[in-house]
Order: structure tokens, then C-alpha cells, then sequence
């Protein structure tokens, strides 16, 4: 059986260690914190001893040797690896309130800029930079409005969909509450008819029968999902082989409540059948966590 490799990267604060032990959980052998440099030895000598899942989590405590860490990535495919990017992200306002709270020192905290020594935001915003390459070929996971309970249940259901060159994960989400920051694309469906101003479907939302049949009966809604479907459609393979292995489709209303979620349960079904999916529903999901 081949050795599967996860990295999971991702910003100070944002919830690595959380993911990491979800892995754990799911029977991967973990480290934390391994300097990139160690990566091809670890894997070989640890094969021999624990098994071929690996959970392996880097970040920006080393800087230094970041850069390396593509193409040792690289490396390891050429080996016959089966190698998987996680990136953990929130927004800055959510990691400056995570460590007030919490009271840690982030990590670059006693760098030094010409000015002199830098503020938390500062450093929030360098480590950003400093992790932007990391970034661009992972899956990008962002917890800014999500709770640890969430975070892991998302990382297991990354887990459970089977090998793939690339699969799907349809969000719905509320554009009052932010675009999510792990989207690769945003669909805003704000101009579709709004079950929300219909009393009866009020408190329902989009996987309830009354609001899948209003929904259903309006020509500009099937259109809309239509036009979505075929723009993925027309990408999809490219992506899947510039080695992409998950993409995210955001799909926007008001509330995140009603439109947003009927057409994200049904662009999921309709690509099931072709690539591995899976859903979320930001705001249904912080609601009932």
C-alpha cells in the first residue's frame, strides 16, 4: 500500500494542533512541528515502524527552510507517495482576539523589522507572506467562524472521501458574515428569489421540502445552477491536472440560510457521480455546532 502523506500548514492561531489530532484520532502516525529539512529521512525511517499515514505538521517556526519544502513535496510524489496539503487560515481580526485570549506569544513575535521590533498584526501579516507559496497548492480550511468540535468534523470528512486526483467541496455561506477565505471560487446568488420574505419558509432552510419545491419552481434558479455547473464542468479537469487536489466552490447569499444552501446540495449531487464531494453549510453548521 502506498505511504499517504498529509502536511498541514497553516497560520499561527488557526487551529493546526486541532486538525493534527483529528488525524491522530483517525489512526495516522503524527508529528508536529518536523523542520522541512527532515521530511525524506522522517518518512523513510518511520515507514519501517508506523505504518504508511502521516500527519505531518509544518510552520513558521521554520522559516528558514520553508522554501524547500515544494519541492521535497515533489519528491516524495516521484517515490510513489500519495501526498495531501492542508492549510489552516482565519482572517486577521480572529487571530489578533485568539491570542489576546489565550495569551501566546506568536511565533515571530521577537523579529525585528528596521524600525524595530514588529506589533502582533504586524507579524500576523509577515507570516502571511512568509506562507503565501505554502498556501497556493493546499487545501485552504478557514476557521475564523468555526469551533474546534467543527474543525475536526471537516478534517474527517476530508478524510473519509476516497483517493482522487481532485474533489469537490460545495459551501454555502452569508455574505453579511464575510466571503470565506478557503474559496478558489465565489458564486453570489443574492438575486434570486429570497424564501425569506415568504412567512411559512421563514425558520425552514434550503434542505427543507417547502423551500426546495419555492425554489424549484423559479426558471432563474434552475438557470443559475445550470450556468455554475457548466463553468465547473468546463474547468475541472484542467485543474485536476495542474495536480490540484481539492477546490472549493462558495456559494453566497444574505443569510446563508435558504438560497445558498439549495443550490449547494444540489451541485453536489450533481458532481458526485463524477468527482468526490463534499458539503458545508457555514452558517447552518455554526448554528447547530
Amino acid at each position: 500500500m502506498a505511504i499517504e502523506i498529509v502536511l498541514i500548514t497553516g497560520m499561527s492561531g488557526s487551529g493546526k494542533s486541532v486538525a493534527l489530532r483529528a488525524y491522530e484520532d483517525a489512526g495516522y502516525y503524527c508529528v508536529d512541528n518536523l523542520p522541512p529539512e527532515l521530511l525524506l529521512s522522517f518518512v523513510a525511517l518511520e515507514h519501517a515502524h508506523h505504518g504508511n499515514r502521516f500527519a505531518i505538521a509544518m510552520d513558521v517556526r521554520s522559516r528558514t527552510s520553508l522554501p524547500m519544502v515544494p519541492e521535497k513535496l515533489r519528491e516524495l510524489r516521484a517515490q510513489g507517495c500519495t501526498v495531501h496539503s492542508v492549510f489552516l487560515d482565519a482572517n486577521t481580526d480572529t487571530l489578533v482576539r485568539r491570542f489576546s485570549e489565550t495569551r501566546r506569544r506568536h511565533p515571530l513575535t521577537d523579529s525585528m523589522s528596521p524600525q524595530g521590533p514588529r506589533g502582533l498584526m504586524q507579524v500576523i501579516e509577515l507570516e502571511r507572506e512568509l506562507l503565501a507559496d505554502l498556501r497556493e497548492s493546499a487545501q485552504v480550511v478557514d476557521t475564523s467562524t468555526i469551533r474546534a468540535s467543527q474543525l475536526q468534523s471537516y478534517i474527517k470528512s476530508l478524510m473519509a472521501k476516497p483517493p482522487n486526483p481532485l474533489s469537490l467541496v460545495f459551501q454555502s455561506f452569508a455574505f453579511k458574515r464575510g466571503v470565506p477565505l478557503d474559496a478558489d471560487y465565489v458564486f453570489d446568488v443574492r438575486m434570486l428569489p429570497n424564501p425569506h420574505y415568504e412567512a411559512a419558509l421563514r425558520d425552514l432552510t434550503g434542505r427543507d421540502g417547502p423551500v426546495i419545491d419555492f425554489l424549484a419552481a423559479h426558471t432563474e434558479v434552475a438557470r443559475m445552477e445550470t450556468d455554475i455547473a457548466r463553468f465547473l464542468s468546463e474547468w475541472l479537469d484542467a485543474l485536476a491536472q495542474n495536480h490540484r487536489s481539492y477546490v472549493t466552490v462558495a456559494i453566497g447569499c444574505t443569510g446563508g440560510q435558504h438560497r445558498s444552501v439549495y443550490l449547494v446540495e444540489h451541485l453536489s449531487k450533481r458532481f458526485a457521480s463524477r468527482w468526490p464531494t463534499v458539503t458545508r453549510h457555514r452558517e447552518l453548521d455554526t448554528q447547530n455546532a
